[in-house]
Parts: structure tokens; sequence; C-alpha cells
């Protein structure tokens, strides 16, 4: 595997598939349709659809031979498209990444929506929510190893991923925030820094994890280590 490049830090293959797969194969799916909005005309369909199919043999081929030893070629071929119907959808295989980084944003949304609506203690919120993201994450491993390394979740290289990205850090400072008038969270930090740190501490672990292959703890370990750091840091 090559180095990893600076980035922020989340199956489509035959078969059974594993909690984490099957958490990645759900971030790859449009939000339902408002039923309000107009009906979707039949080649908007299937323009959707190839693009669907689009990401799901990427990441297949990104998962059996590797992000780098798979080819445009390959992905083509195997849809039985050709290379200019490709990049009328995406301009390159980091594309096919971001836009599953763009989406995992989005699932991350709604899970620190549902803890906002929970009435449990800001730890509580905090521990679930990033425990949550390391189980996916690793179970998921070579699909976000390939996302994380290719900087595919980095809003200053992607752009286009600054809204999700601010969407999510957004609500983490809410939990936050709600943690401070509460009495669980130091006031000594604004909660725009105290959100800053967690997210740091949680994108450099991950970061390390993605090319640390043989390292003593698991993923989930070291996500809880930087938590419960946090939380001692940061308490009131």
């Amino acid at each position: 595997m090559r180095s990893a490049k600076t980035s922020a830090a989340p199956s489509l293959r035959q078969g059974p598939v594993s909690g984490g797969e099957a958490e990645a194969a759900r971030t790859l799916r449009d939000h339902p349709p408002n039923r309000n909005a107009p009906v979707i005309g039949l080649r908007e369909r299937k323009k959707a659809r190839l693009r669907q199919q689009i990401i799901e043999t990427s990441l297949r081929m990104f998962r059996e031979r590797g992000y780098d030893s798979t080819r445009i070629d390959d992905i083509v071929q195997a849809l039985d498209i050709s290379q200019p119907t490709f990049f009328r959808y995406f301009p390159s295989k980091d594309a096919v990444l971001r836009e599953v980084g763009r989406r995992a944003f989005a699932r991350q949304a709604e899970r620190l929506k549902s803890e906002l609506s929970s009435k449990a203690t800001t730890a509580e919120r905090l521990r679930r929510f990033y425990e949550t993201l390391a189980k996916v994450t690793e179970e998921g491993r070579p699909l976000w190893q390939a996302v994380i390394v290719e900087g595919a979740m980095d809003p200053i290289r992607s752009p286009e991923l600054r809204g999700p990205e601010e969407a999510t850090v957004s609500l983490l400072r809410e939990i936050i925030a709600q943690g401070q008038k509460r009495g669980e969270i130091t006031r000594a930090f604004p909660v725009i820094h105290l959100a800053e740190f967690m997210e740091g501490l949680f994108n450099t672990v991950v970061r390390q994890w993605a090319v640390d292959l043989h390292g003593p703890h698991t993923l989930a370990d070291r996500v809880n280590s930087a938590v419960e750091f946090f939380l001692r840091g940061a308490k009131s």
C-alpha cells in the first residue's frame, strides 16, 4: 500500500455481507425520494441506475483487486460500457471514492441527529457515535482504507465535500453545546474548539490505522481510547 496522504478521516460483493459491509452499502444508497418532488423521467432513472452500477462495480473491484490495481478500463469492461460513458458520470476513480465519502458524511449526520433526539448523556452519545463509526470502518476495511488513503473524505482536497462535512461537524458541536448546558462538558473552551479537538483525535487515529496493518490494537480499541481521552479532558 502507498504511504498515506494527508486526509480527513467510514459490500457489494456476492454472498453474505458483514455488518460493516452492509453499512458501507447503505452509505451508497440515495436518501429516500421526496414524495412531493416531480416524477423523474425514464431517461433520468436510467442514468441514475447506471451511475449506481458504476459505483457498485468499482467498489467490488477495489476490494477484489485493490484500488491501485483497478483500472478504469477494467470497470467499463465489466459493465460493458465505454470509457467516455464512465467519464460522463465520474472524471476519475478518485471521484467514485469521493462520492462514497459524501454519502458517508450524510450517514454520520443521520446518526448524530439520532443521538441529539435521545435522552442520553453527552458521554454516552459520543461513545455510541464513534463506536459505530469504528465498527463500520474496521469491518469494511478494504473500502475505507482506500477512502482514507486517497483523501476521499478530505474537504480541503475535495471542495464539494465541505458542505456535507460541515453539516456533520455542526451536529457534533450541538451535542457538545448541550453537554455544556447540562454541566457535563467544560465551558473553559469554545464549543467549536472542542469539536475540532474530538474530530482531530478521531481522524488521526483512523489515518494511522489505515496504514498500520499489523498494529497491536483494533481500530475500535484506538477510537475508544481517543474518546475516553477527550471526555476526561473535557469533563466539567
